[in-house]
């Protein structure tokens, strides 16, 4: 799977005081760095002779031409101290994130001169980006082929691709919330007002118009996604069933392209079964893994998370939509992840089925998997009385026992704490898994977008110890 695309604007910075030949030097060796890391990034070798940020004529063309080119997050390499007003100004007409690094300064010569204080201007800069109230992530004083360069530059990609999703998103809602699921309301003119979060409200008649549109005029996209689950799932169900399983994926697939939206929630009981009779959460889990995600229950703080989860690898792995459901019969810390039949197909152990009904509903549509066990972040994106957060840790999935639907057990550190996080909330019962950790990666987002992390074990200080680099 193809990574998503992240751009950086590449500003090596020097100081008048300091060699500028060795500061050409370290930041041609770091463009050499980049590439070879097949880090895609705008340089600004045609801005001076240099091509180096280091006065405001510079400013003002690497901030016009980084703008043009929409890059995602501006790295600025201290290449012998660097000019600190000119990173601050550039940094904070660009409003993306910043990575503040400069390359280990060598053993100064005999007679004790130095050409190079990169560490000493990394100093400066820090300080005065933050009396330009600009946020900023610090990778480690190191060189350019220690291992913490190569981390350090990957997490930062990774941080920029979440902030990128998190401020363009566009949600498409079908349907209102269920009458019964009072704790997934949400604040519409809050999201737009304090994170330009935009929801695209349809009913679900529009849905069921579009899916007989589908049905008539667009067969052969049908008759894909039945050869896709014949291919990838054993279909227990009924070809009939399977064909509006089939026709529904298309349509919704239509409808998020319609309204340029980059996830989808669904109202998907009782209504929706009443009408089709079929559930939507097989075509909730093939949508996961195509990168359009549709959550269940009309739950949008969930479709921010999963959106932000996914984000935070690239979109190298995909999270499952989950409810915390019930404790471990065996392990005090151990919890079942699971949900009516949703998780993303890539996720299952084995071949996953689509199976003829689940002991919630007696419709076709569920799919039944247990997921991979490993590593997870469990992630959870959650407000209300004004204040949004972000609960973030991790867990290892663990044997337990069967159930229906898409399901795995995980253990926690404390289940204690984490239950008490989601009794006391803001947070629901929802969250979004993934086999990956990153944590560190979810932690640093928040800062760029005014989000608080939380943690459900205690944690912080190793989250920050291995981001600077420990």
């Amino acid at each position: 799977m193809a990574l998503d695309r992240v751009k950086l604007g590449f500003a090596p910075t020097r100081r008048n005081l300091f060699s500028a030949p060795d500061a050409i030097k370290y930041a041609n060796l770091t463009r050499d760095k980049l590439h070879a890391l097949d880090v895609e990034f705008v340089d600004i070798t045609e801005i001076n002779e240099d091509g180096l940020l280091y006065d405001d004529e510079g400013v003002e063309s690497i901030a016009e031409k980084f703008t043009a080119e929409k890059v995602d997050g501006l790295f600025l390499p201290h290449c012998n101290f660097g000019t600190e007003y000119a990173c601050a100004r550039l940094a904070k007409r660009l409003n993306v994130p910043v990575l503040l690094w400069g390359p280990r300064d060598e053993r100064p010569e005999d007679d004790g001169s130095r050409l190079r204080d990169s560490q000493c201007g990394l100093f400066a800069t820090g300080k005065v980006l933050r009396r330009f109230q600009v946020p900023f992530t610090y990778m480690k004083n190191c060189r350019l082929d220690d291992p913490e360069f190569e981390r350090g530059v990957n997490d930062f990609l990774k941080v920029c691709n979440v902030v990128k999703v998190f401020k363009s998103m566009r949600i498409l809602q079908i349907g209102p919330r269920p009458f019964d699921f009072w704790s997934i309301m949400c604040n519409e003119g809050e999201l737009l007002e304090k994170f330009n979060i935009q929801l695209s409200p349809i009913p679900l008649g529009e849905l069921y118009k579009e899916m007989n549109h589908v049905q008539t005029m667009e067969t052969a996209k049908v008759q894909s996604v039945i050869d896709f689950c014949h291919t990838h799932t054993h279909v227990e169900i009924s070809e009939q069933a399977l064909k509006k399983i089939a026709t529904l994926k298309v349509a919704l697939k239509n409808l998020g392209e319609k309204y340029q939206c980059s996830a989808g929630v669904i109202q998907c009981w009782t209504d929706f079964q009443d009408e089709l009779g079929i559930t939507p959460y097989a075509v909730e889990a093939i949508l996961q893994d195509e990168g359009f995600p549709v959550l269940c229950e009309t739950d949008i703080h969930g479709a921010i998370t999963t959106l932000m989860t996914d984000a935070a690898t690239r979109n190298e792995y995909r999270s499952m939509f989950a409810d915390y459901t019930v404790r471990h019969p065996d392990n005090e810390n151990g919890e079942l992840l699971q949900h009516l039949g949703v998780f993303p197909l890539s996720t299952a152990e084995q071949k996953p089925t689509l199976i003829p009904s689940h002991f919630v509903f007696d419709f076709p549509g569920s799919v039944g998997m247990e997921a991979k066990k490993g590593e997870m972040t469990l992630c959870r994106f959650d407000g209300d009385n004004g204040e949004y957060s972000l609960l973030i840790g991790n867990a290892k999935g663990i044997d337990g026992p069967y159930n229906q639907g898409s399901y795995v057990w995980i253990e926690v550190e404390n289940l204690n704490r984490l239950e008490s996080k989601l009794v006391y909330g803001p947070y629901i019962h929802h969250c979004s898994a993934i086999h990956s950790n990153v944590v560190p990666v979810l932690y640093e987002a928040c800062k760029y977008l005014g989000i608080t992390p939380d943690f459900f074990d205690p944690i912080e200080e190793d989250v920050k110890a291995y981001l600077r680099g420990d």
